[in-house]
């Protein structure tokens, strides 16, 4: 969401060659899927990694699943919140809970989701790997 962290970034985007390949948008990340959609990039995609609020998760993945063209890769960060989307609910802190009740929606909601194959990757605090189907 901002040009700084972009900016720490680049010398590493530089060393890659990619440079040419990516135009940083200063916003939101729904304002800007969406404008990247009315720009007539649909199934145009390869890749994409979500580490964002996650109570917009499904939002992403309903987006991207319009920008990522079959076949390709979508993965999020955080699918373990911490591990608490495996304990009883009432034992995660207060603060967490939203967080965890998202992600545990979430969750359920990309298992039942018939145009990706999903895969758990339990590194660090969850990633979950899509591959579009169709």
């Amino acid at each position: 969401m901002s040009r700084e962290s972009y900016e720490i970034g680049l010398p590493v985007i530089q060393k890659a060659g990619v440079e040419h390949k990516i135009e940083f948008v200063e916003s939101e990340a729904l304002p800007a899927l969406d404008f990247v959609r009315q720009e007539g990039n649909e199934g145009s995609y390869d890749f994409a990694y979500v580490d964002a609020d996650k109570v917009n998760y499904w939002n992403y993945h309903e987006r991207l699943m319009k920008l990522v063209r079959v076949g390709g890769i979508i993965a999020y960060d955080n699918t373990l919140w911490g591990g608490t989307v495996a304990i009883p609910p009432d034992s995660v802190a207060g603060s967490h809970r939203g967080g965890t009740e998202a992600t545990i929606q979430f969750n359920k909601s990309l298992a039942a989701d018939p145009r990706v194959d999903i895969s758990l990757t339990p590194l660090g605090d969850g990633i979950t790997i899509c591959r579009r189907i169709y």
